[in-house]
């Protein structure tokens, strides 16, 4: 069996024809999305656990939710990971990937797995083409008509992409997939891990995709980056613009990704692999007064993702199954024929293949997701319960981790005073595993990173919320009812305990 996992960052599933959920004036143009989809099991009711871009690989690459236990950070000495267990069992992995996070602090350890592996340079703040001026490191100072965030690395890259679409960065990481699908497509007992950076901001895109679109440039600048920050600091005319240049970026992924498509379809490749299309997260774009992620409450335009599988023997068709992304792990293994027990860790996740043979209508009776130190959320197929700190403090609240950084930083003189540091403690803390770990105050860790940093990344949070998804599914109604709120905590309480929460959450949320 062979298997090819695409993943391609910020892929917001409402913008997907293949979902039906917006507007068409807003769907972006996905032909080869589309011709994925009319081979696949198409997941209706699939979410993102923790988010978001390292915390959501965790998940996936090791069948277990994270951000009760930390936030974003590398895979730990403890993490028994797909590509560690399909190598221990015969299985060639290969990733393909511009990810640059894979390559920065709070990023350790991802590739390291895999048999082989290649990343493709320039996106986002990927200094690979910047360079020292005569005073040192050039001084990154926005054009005073700038709108959004602004990179000096990252505007040097754009110059070099200029023109050459082949250039950027996404197409480059797919044409390197299809090429080497190509070149092992004899081959047997594989998995092909591919990642495109985009739809990730910045939207950065050639000139040919954003005609396809209507809106124009509203100036001053050319916005393409949107910040961390809520809309009302955009005109509605820059948010439309930004949502042009997205869907723009969509459409350029989903032209690569018609590469790989066209090496199964050469060599009939169909009829012996499994293909997987998923995103980490979603993208605000304006929806409730927010752009970006992570800051404002988990709504649906963030955490409810897409997720096609195509795969022998399964008739295309609709799943309404509750799934997650933890489900990719025990869904690869059970492809390959790797028993559970073999992992030594116990798995969160369950394999998608009775929904994908039918053999179930469901796997689960609720989920739940969020971000580390913020709400944790729990949905039932129905209700959706946003639970919040109890306390003004967020306290309390500890990061456990043997990897200690996060993105850009590590937990300790990066982000923490002397004093601070002196409170660390180590010892087996984590009931799923023997292996000691680090507990540190999270109060005591100043991450200073606009959308996840714990001193200011509940500002936005208004409270415990309950949406009906049935009724109100773009979540524009709270619902006030005690009775029901009652029910939706022992939810949550119950499904903490099946995901081995740290039992100060509990104490954290006034469970």
């Amino acid at each position: 069996m062979k298997t090819i996992f695409i993943l391609a960052d910020s892929l917001n599933r409402r913008f997907l024809s293949c979902y039906d959920c917006c507007d068409r004036a807003e769907t972006a143009v996905t032909p080869n999305i589309d011709r994925l989809a009319k081979r696949s099991m198409v997941f209706d009711n699939h979410w993102c656990g923790s988010a978001p871009c390292m915390p959501a690989r965790r998940d996936i690459m090791t069948g277990r939710l994270n951000f009760l236990e930390r936030p974003w950070g590398g895979i730990e000495p403890y993490d028994h990971t797909l590509p560690m267990l399909l190598a221990e069992n015969n299985v060639y992995t290969h990733m393909e990937t511009d990810h640059f996070h894979y390559a920065e602090r709070g990023g350790e350890n991802y590739w390291g797995h895999f048999t082989s592996w290649n990343l493709h340079r320039g996106t986002e703040h990927d200094t690979i083409f910047w360079g020292p001026d005569r005073g040192g490191i050039p001084k990154s100072e926005k054009p005073v008509d700038f709108s959004g965030l602004y990179s000096h690395s990252y505007e040097t890259s754009k110059a070099l992409y200029a023109g050459d679409k082949e250039q950027y960065s996404t197409p480059r990481t797919f044409n390197a997939a299809a090429k080497w699908l190509e070149a092992n497509h004899d081959s047997d007992n594989f998995m092909l891990w591919v990642e495109g950076f985009d739809p990730h901001e910045p939207f950065d895109v050639p000139e040919e995709y954003l005609k396809l679109y209507e809106g124009e440039n509203p100036g001053p600048g050319d916005p393409y980056w949107p910040d961390y920050i809520p809309a009302d600091n955009y005109t509605p005319e820059q948010i439309q613009y930004f949502r042009k240049r997205y869907k723009a970026l969509v459409t350029m992924t989903d032209e690569y990704l018609g590469k790989i498509l066209d090496v199964l379809d050469q060599h009939d490749l169909w009829k012996d692999t499994v293909v997987i299309l998923t995103t980490d997260h979603g993208y605000m774009l304006g929806e409730h007064g927010f752009m970006a992620k992570c800051y404002m409450p988990d709504y649906n335009e963030v955490f409810h993702i897409p997720l096609l599988t195509a795969a022998p023997g399964v008739k295309p068709g609709r799943c309404s199954a509750l799934t997650e992304n933890i489900d990719i792990f025990p869904t690869m293994l059970e492809t390959f024929g790797v028993p559970l027990s073999h992992c030594r860790n116990k798995i969160h996740g369950k394999s998608l293949w009775p929904l994908l043979n039918r053999n179930t209508e469901k796997l689960r009776d609720e989920i739940i997701f969020g971000v580390f130190g913020k709400t944790v959320n729990v949905y039932d197929g129905r209700y959706l319960y946003m639970r919040c700190k109890s306390a003004e403090e967020n306290e309390p609240l500890h990061i456990y981790g043997a990897m200690m950084s996060v993105l850009n930083a590590y937990i300790g003189y990066d982000t923490m005073s002397e004093e601070d540091i002196e409170t660390m403690e180590m010892d087996r803390y984590l009931t799923w595993t023997n292996y000691p770990v680090y507990k540190v105050a999270a109060a005591h860790c100043r991450w200073n990173n606009n959308a996840l940093a714990f001193h200011r990344i509940n500002n936005y949070i208004p409270g415990n919320l309950i949406f009906d998804l049935a009724e109100d599914y773009g979540q524009q109604n709270p619902i006030n009812d005690t009775e029901l709120e009652a029910r939706c905590m022992e939810k949550l309480r119950r499904a903490m305990a099946e995901h081995d929460s740290p039992k100060e959450q509990y104490v954290r949320l006034g469970l």
